[in-house]
């Protein structure tokens, strides 16, 4: 499980340091692609079969199945890492998460999330002080 927050500067061809706790369990090619909330999921490869997978059995007749397996998909490349832990970010893919010299990776359970440091300091806040409301309505979903 991916857990944890680690701020990582980009070197200058713009490749990533992935925490050295992440790396294991990472294993080998890993996908990087677009994620929501504009930030990047890196998964690894077994994480990233199960939601492709889970993406196949969507009914491709409705739009918005369409337009999120295209956002989701088109971007997706893999993402070697080196013998430093590092992983280069596509310029579409910095592009996207508005990353230039410096990320946020988090750990979020099956997946990394790479953000923008100052857009992961200003999602955060966004709903930090609601945070019990949203405990709340988790209760519905067995959280």
């Amino acid at each position: 499980m991916f857990i944890g927050e680690y701020l990582h500067n980009l070197d200058t061809k713009s490749r990533l340091t992935i925490p050295a706790k992440f790396r294991d369990e990472l294993g080998n090619a890993p996908v990087l692609t677009k994620g929501l909330d504009n930030c990047l999921f890196l998964f690894p490869q077994e994480e990233w079969v199960k939601m492709v997978n889970r993406l196949k059995e969507l009914p491709i007749g409705k739009a918005d199945v369409r337009a999120f397996t295209r956002f989701f998909l088109s971007a997706a490349a893999e993402a070697e890492l080196d013998k430093q832990g590092r992983i280069n970010l596509p310029s579409n893919l910095k592009l996207h998460a508005g990353i230039e010299k410096e990320a946020m990776v988090v750990g979020v359970s099956n997946r990394i999330e790479i953000w923008e440091p100052a857009a992961w300091q200003k999602y955060m806040d966004s709903f930090s002080s609601s945070i019990t409301e949203i405990a709340e309505n988790l209760v519905d979903l067995g959280i």
